[in-house]
């Protein structure tokens, strides 16, 4: 018997030290990075003794182009780099380091996203837009990965699916919002980078958005699914998919909704149907709505791109005036749309809303500050959801 007991205990030790292997116990100071002071500036540490130079990265900074500044850290007597910032408002931000030129995460900070082919840490800020990002004690809705036939593609895809809270519960149905993501992007991209389920979770909880379906695609029809998602295996993303500029996913659009409304508890009314979308997603909410005229009454554009190149050939994007024209006639709720006024589409935006003035097509225009970046598009949806299916 305590040969047994013997064998066991070095069993559950052997098994213990796997699980903890990870575990750190040489006693060593903690370094805390980022931390969050009380006055909502930020402190950044690395204990790199060996760097000849250690700057950082934030999505908050000041860009150079399509590039954010770079700001310097010091270092002192025990090889700890380190910088504080100024205050920075309430909000979800992204950074990382470059020492000695090389690109590196935060290894004292767990959490981290991916856009496209970039990995970032990320840090929240609370007490204001930022509540809004984060999971609060509030009713929880569920978040789905499924696939589903697409037979004008001829293969399976996946797909995102947001069902509000107590709708596992209910036998009720839902409006339903498809919301697009931008060049490069994939299914995965709203629900990190966007915030999505946390931003509708809070709306809903606090009555000022509908109880709402979300529908999130993959909007390269080159690639089934997210990258590592697929039989293509763990390649590197690539922002420009050879798919772009195609139609195939405005053509094939209705794959999706067929799908949707065969498989959950939906209102399948134009009324009760949304569409929207930021940069790409934004021109294909355009293109998608205009070649589908009676299909949904709420268009969301956030960062727009609004033309195709000339050499496009699809039919989608042919004969754009009188496809907005039919959309008109055909009547819609809310045709909405937003951009920064540093970003690089706004002249696009500037020049779309003189041809829909011309026409007399009625719209809602939200110009915010700051560019092309996910800080905008998670304000924006949180803006434009509570706006959705209030009839």
């Amino acid at each position: 018997m305590k040969r047994i007991l013997f064998i066991l205990a070095i069993c559950l030790i052997s098994v213990g030290l796997s699980a903890q292997q990870n575990l750190d116990f040489s006693k060593e100071v903690e370094i805390v990075s980022p931390e969050i002071n009380s006055d909502n500036s930020v402190t950044f540490r690395l204990l790199a003794p060996s760097a000849q130079s250690v700057k950082l990265q934030g999505d908050w900074m000041p860009s150079e182009g399509w590039t954010p500044k770079l700001q310097d850290l010091k270092k002192d007597e025990n090889g700890l780099w380190s910088f504080t910032t100024s205050t920075l408002p309430s909000d979800l931000y992204s950074y990382t380091f470059i020492v000695d030129g090389l690109k590196v995460l935060d290894p004292n900070n767990v959490y981290q996203i991916r856009d496209v082919a970039t990995v970032m840490n990320i840090f929240l800020i609370e007490g204001g837009l930022g509540d809004l990002y984060k999971v609060e004690n509030v009713p929880h809705g569920t978040v789905a990965r499924r696939w589903y036939d697409s037979p004008k593609l001829d293969s399976p895809r996946r797909i995102t699916i947001y069902t509000p809270a107590g709708y596992e519960a209910s036998k009720d149905k839902y409006p339903v919002l498809y919301l697009l993501h931008g060049m490069g992007g994939d299914e995965e991209a709203w629900i990190a980078l966007g915030r999505a389920s946390q931003i509708l979770d809070n709306l809903i909880a606090q009555g000022k958005a509908k109880p709402m379906i979300v529908v999130m695609t993959n909007g390269h029809t080159s690639n089934t699914a997210a990258p590592g998602e697929s039989s293509k295996g763990f390649y590197k993303p690539d922002m420009r998919a050879p798919d772009i500029f195609s139609g195939d996913m405005e053509a094939n659009f209705g794959d999706v909704i067929k799908f949707v409304e065969n498989n959950y508890r939906v209102k399948a009314d134009k009324q009760d149907r949304a569409i929207a979308g930021l940069s790409m997603g934004g021109f294909h909410s355009l293109y998608i709505s205009a070649n589908y005229p009676n299909t949904f009454d709420y268009v969301g554009l956030f960062s727009p791109a609004i033309l195709p190149p000339a050499n496009a050939a699809s039919p989608m994007y042919t004969d754009l005036d009188t496809k907005l024209k039919k959309q008109q006639e055909n009547g819609y709720s809310l045709y909405w749309i937003a951009i920064g006024k540093t970003d690089f589409l706004f002249q696009n935006v500037v020049d779309y809303r003189s041809k829909l003035d011309s026409m007399k097509f009625k719209y809602q225009y939200r110009e915010s500050e700051g560019g092309h970046t996910w800080a905008n598009w998670r304000l924006y949806l949180s803006e434009f959801a509570p706006m959705l299916f209030q009839k």
